[in-house]
């Protein structure tokens, strides 16, 4: 496969500084200089700098959970491009399912968040997915659809291969549920044809789709099989250093 494998940790509001800096240094000490997977881990914004330092001079790369399009300002409690830029920051996670129900985040605000990130050299993880809701109405490939093209208005050919996208079935996070691998990868395969329609083939062939409904080392071999699953954005599994490093070693299989 011509995309390299993405296995992303996002801890969540879980792990101290000092916790999250231990876990960190575990995980990065399984990376190799030469690893053949893309591995980014994503701590809460308090604990980015000590885990930035952590991993300087490893091949994991830092990523965070949010930002707030705008480069300084007025708005209390929110984290800059700019700030993220300065611990290091490559990724950010956005329209994260949990930011979309918790604080109300439209489609409009995430692609705003998407193409100030990219304005900021930094790669989104474009988060989408139905609820159980919308599943059983039969709307999975319609929601995921609206959500896709709505967070990637006016982003351009030429970013693209800069955007992740991460496809997380809201019935499936944190509920042990997981999507079967046929599944998913019927939701991957019309993300990546949605993509192509808007961008053409060439370019959504670069674009890494990662699932994030509770990938796990046991399910992790049979979703990383399928056609159209690049990675996973991982949630519980990335909390604890031998299930994400397992998860890293499936990636290495499957590549």
């Amino acid at each position: 496969m011509s995309r390299k494998y993405l296995i992303a940790g996002n801890w969540k509001m879980n792990k101290t500084p000092a916790d999250g800096a231990d876990l960190a240094k575990e995980i990065a000490a399984f990376v190799t200089k030469d690893e053949s997977v893309e591995v980014v881990i994503c701590p809460t914004a308090v604990a980015l700098d000590r885990v930035s330092s952590v991993i300087e001079g490893s091949a994991v790369k830092l990523g965070a959970q949010n930002l707030y399009p705008k480069a300084s300002g007025a708005y209390t409690g929110e984290i800059s491009a700019e700030m993220l830029r300065a611990v290091f920051a490559k990724y950010v996670v956005l329209g994260h399912s949990e930011r979309r129900e918790y604080f109300g985040e439209t489609d409009a605000f995430v692609n705003e968040k998407v193409k100030f990130s990219l304005e900021n050299n930094l790669n989104p993880i474009l988060c989408i997915g139905e609820t159980l809701e919308q599943r059983e109405a039969d709307e999975t490939l319609e929601v995921n659809k609206t959500q896709l093209l709505g967070g990637l208005e006016g982003v351009s050919e030429e970013d693209m291969p800069k955007v992740v996208i991460a496809y997380e079935p809201v019935w499936a996070i944190g509920t042990g549920k997981t999507a079967t691998p046929e599944m998913a990868q019927e939701v991957h395969a019309a993300i990546r044809s949605e993509l192509a329609a808007k961008y053409g083939e060439a370019v959504a062939e670069k674009v890494r789709i990662l699932y994030g409904g509770s990938m796990k080392p046991a399910n992790a071999d049979e979703l990383l099989a399928m056609k159209d699953i690049d990675g996973g954005l991982i949630g519980g599994a990335a909390l604890d250093a031998k299930s994400f490093s397992d998860l890293i070693a499936s990636a290495r299989k499957a590549d």
